[in-house]
């Protein structure tokens, strides 16, 4: 196998034949392409005219549309300045204000969590979407600050710091830019980490390499065998999809993004059962929601929280009681992160977000400028530490 990069983060080489055969485009599919009015790029034609032959009713029954709708609260449409929008907004920071006592600010109770903190190692782990950067209608103009881009490095200088992404592990390294950090895309499933003897004996994925720079790494990639399978459902979503105005289909390795947020909301039904369709020919996939967007995945027991498992063992962090580490997301899919944190009682997860969620982190922040805020004061303690001569 060929580990080539143009950053430091090493993209593994290994195309894989795609065989026509293996792409089972249900018949039932044909009659959501335009085959008629070939688009020209970067634009879309909105048209409702060609329906699945599947009933809507599937991903009304099964509870797909009741997700997407829960993981994408509308907007709320009010005049400027009504009393209406007074009392919404009162009526809005009253229930964030009551559900931040069950998940309080980070900021707030900084204090609380450096006690815990002393004379312990803190590991970093942090998503990137919603969390370094702002939601933004186009995923490709998810931009972190520079200010935020300063910050991260500084955290990498005073603690072992990984992202951990539902992108791809090379569209995160390109928005994030740094190579000080540890990397995890397709939500844990493309790793890399440190040469780890213990990891290559405990994990067969496990591949050990090296970056451009020389430096010894350890690849792990537990879903390598469903590439051609992602690859071919990127192919069918993207073509299935192509006539709803909106639509935006990615490919992140190991796993596909279907966004919906620049879709019209009577359109949601129509694109959840579309990759409603397409998922019944693939039982080894399965679909998540995340906010305002459907993720196909493999069916294999490996998330976000096995990823943060993974990296602390590869850091040589498992089973010390002098270790803190402290997870921040603010999507479904960081739940498993911060499940793993509480059930093992080692560390905090932090949720992002500026509306009641339920949550299995500890603490909240509002947003990513709250984020950054709570990352300075990390380093500032740090700085505090090492002036006294702790380490």
């Amino acid at each position: 196998m060929d580990l080539k990069s143009s950053h430091a983060s090493p993209v593994l080489t290994d195309p894989v034949p795609v065989n026509k055969s293996r792409l089972r485009m249900h018949s039932s599919l044909l009659g959501y392409s335009q085959q008629d009015s070939p688009l020209s790029p970067g634009k879309c034609s909105r048209s409702n005219s060609r329906k699945s032959t599947g009933s809507v009713d599937d991903v009304r029954s099964n509870g797909w549309l009741d997700a997407m709708k829960a993981s994408s609260p509308p907007r709320k449409k009010l005049l400027k300045g009504s009393s209406a929008q007074v009392a919404s907004i009162d009526s809005d920071l009253e229930d964030y204000y009551s559900w931040m006592l069950e998940y309080p600010s980070a900021l707030d109770s900084f204090e609380k969590i450096i006690d815990l903190a002393k004379n312990k190692k803190i590991a970093m782990f942090l998503d990137y979407d919603g969390t370094l950067s702002p939601i933004v209608d186009d995923p490709d103009c998810a931009f972190m600050s520079e200010s935020m881009r300063t910050t991260v490095r500084s955290v990498a200088k005073c603690f072992p710091t990984a992202i951990i992404s539902g992108r791809s592990r090379d569209k995160v390294f390109d928005l994030v830019k740094l190579t000080e950090l540890y990397y995890a895309g397709s939500h844990g499933m493309d790793i890399i980490g440190p040469v780890s003897e213990i990891l290559s004996k405990n994990h067969p994925n496990c591949v050990k390499s090296t970056d451009h720079q020389g430096k010894e790494i350890t690849l792990f990639q537990p879903a390598r065998e469903f590439l051609p399978m992602i690859d071919e459902v990127f192919r069918t979503l993207v073509e299935i999809t192509k006539d709803i105005e909106g639509a935006k289909v990615e490919n992140h390795k190991f796993c596909v993004s279907v966004h919906y947020r620049n879709v019209e909301e009577n359109n949601w039904t129509t694109i959840g059962q579309r990759v409603h369709d397409v998922l019944k020919n693939y039982p080894r996939l399965r679909s998540t929601h995340g906010r305002k967007v459907l993720e196909v995945r493999p069916v294999i027991d490996w998330n976000k929280g096995k990823a943060v498992e993974f990296l602390l063992e590869s850091l040589g962090l498992t089973d010390r009681s002098d270790v803190l580490p402290i997870y921040i997301g603010d999507d479904k899919t960081d739940e498993d992160a911060f499940k793993v944190l509480r059930e093992s009682n080692r560390g905090y997860g932090i949720l992002v977000s500026s509306v009641r969620k339920e949550s299995n982190a500890f603490y909240s922040l509002r947003d990513p400028n709250e984020v950054m805020k709570f990352l300075q004061l990390l380093v500032n303690w740090k700085g505090q530490e090492r002036k006294h001569g702790k380490k």
